[in-house]
């Protein structure tokens, strides 16, 4: 299947000062890059050198949306189709090869240390992209989703982010993405060997909060602090 394109060019936020590090942030179904710039506004001040890539998904009928066009990495059928044997593995598998063209595009620019994120349907994307690329990840964050399963989706699994550390939030409230689905997506990752730290958060619901914000922040902070060591 052929990717559908960008429905529109990525926000990009620069870095305040030296770029150390870039973060690709993927929103969840029918919102925008845009959507997540509360984000950047909330962690930019403490993340002065990291630079944000906010991309928005192709736009695609959907049927969770009665076959509505909306921005969507996959396609859906509800909203706890998660576990489903028909999940739509080509659209989920053309968006992974979208971040993956994202990503080589910042390396060709000479940043090599990318923390990759996202929420709900863009956490799903993040962890499937962090699970079958071939390059290798500074960090690795996921909320509010999950990690699909499919025959072409394991048939594609790469070791490269076995030692890349995974950060995975979930409210014990949400109805969107239940919170089990994430629950067994981190022993899943532990038991593949991947370095999870899962995160909860009490009485919340499909949405973030600061206490998650803050989270994603001490997790960025703590990826950059082990790259400067390295230096």
């Amino acid at each position: 299947m052929a990717a559908l394109p960008f429905s529109s060019p990525p926000v990009v936020i620069p870095p305040k000062t030296h770029h150390t590090c870039t973060v690709i942030w993927l929103h969840g179904l029918g919102d925008t890059g845009a959507g997540w710039q509360f984000l950047t506004e909330e962690l930019g001040p403490q993340l002065p050198t990291v630079k944000w890539i906010l991309p928005t998904a192709p736009l695609r009928p959907v049927a969770y949306n009665v076959n509505g066009v909306i921005p969507g990495w996959f396609d859906v059928a509800s909203g706890n189709d998660h576990a489903s044997a028909k999940i739509d593995q080509d659209g989920m598998l053309a968006s992974v090869q979208l971040v993956n063209d994202l990503i080589q595009t910042e390396r060709n620019q000479g940043m090599e240390n990318i923390i990759l994120g996202g929420f709900s349907q863009g956490c799903a994307i993040t962890l499937l992209t962090a699970r079958t690329t071939k390059i290798k990840l500074t960090g690795i964050i996921g909320a509010g989703g999950w990690l699909p399963k499919g025959d072409k989706i394991l048939s594609l699994t790469s070791e490269t982010n076995k030692q890349t550390p995974i950060l995975l939030c979930h409210g014990d409230e949400d109805e969107v993405v239940k919170y089990q689905y994430s629950q067994a997506t981190g022993r899943f990752l532990q038991k593949m060997g991947y370095q999870v730290d899962f995160k909860t958060y009490q009485g919340l619901g499909h949405t973030s909060s600061e206490e998650q914000m803050q989270d994603i922040g001490v997790f960025i902070q703590r990826q950059l602090a082990i790259l400067t060591s390295k230096l």
